[in-house]
């Protein structure tokens, strides 16, 4: 299967580098509204058989254009939302921001008892996202989008994705509308094919510096 997680568009949120992951969360804002209008030119050569979003409004809005464009239905799934900062909730200082990234890379790295402070551990987040994943693919779509959130979708992808270690994921963030593609099943294993439109090699990707550098919110 081919597997699309696309990040949301801007929001409010974003511009003010806060941790907005609880339910609803923010709307888009008009650069988030302009970047999800382009979405269905930006992924013109994919075919997409189904398409999900989270239970964040902000997904939801920057999958309706693609939907509307795929004659799509779009699928609501609370297991691929953020990852929720509990305590850190709409904190946007740099000490819950390392705390906030530090844990999530912790939890790719294997270390998924670690909780976030007031929040879930990994065992909970991976276990959500890896849910709907097999959802998708026991569908027999052969290629899924779904559009996801900035921190979930590297920890994810670092977790899970044999060519994308915790180094490469915490130095290369996602900005509004990017793209990470992977190919791969559930019971295969995955690999990264593109990460915002750059190819991730096969052999594993350059390493960077490590989670503390910056942060991704939602």
């Amino acid at each position: 299967m081919r597997l699309l997680l696309i990040r949301h568009g801007q929001t409010p949120s974003n511009v003010k580098f806060l941790l907005d992951t609880a339910v609803p969360g923010a709307r888009l804002t008009e650069l988030g509204e302009t970047q999800a209008a382009a979405l269905p030119e930006a992924l013109a050569g994919e075919d997409i058989d189904a398409l999900y979003a989270s239970t964040l409004i902000r997904t939801q809005l920057t999958a309706a254009p693609l939907a509307e464009a795929r004659g799509l239905g779009v699928r609501v799934r609370d297991g691929i939302r953020e990852v929720a900062a509990g305590d850190l909730e709409m904190r946007g200082d740099p000490e819950s921001a390392h705390t906030y990234m530090t844990t999530l890379f912790a939890w790719a790295a294997g270390d998924t008892e670690l909780r976030m402070p007031g929040g879930e551990n990994g065992v909970e987040a991976l276990g959500r996202f890896d849910a709907v994943v097999a959802e998708a693919a026991d569908s027999g779509a052969d290629a899924v989008a779904m559009v996801s959130h900035g921190a979930v979708i590297r920890m994810w992808a670092a977790a899970r994705a044999d060519n994308v270690d915790v180094p490469f994921a915490a130095e290369h963030r996602l900005d509004n509308t990017g793209v990470v593609v992977l190919e791969g099943s559930p019971a295969d294993g995955w690999k990264a094919v593109s990460w915002a439109g750059a190819v991730v090699a096969a052999a594993g990707p350059d390493t960077g510096s490590g989670p503390a550098g910056e942060a991704v919110h939602g």
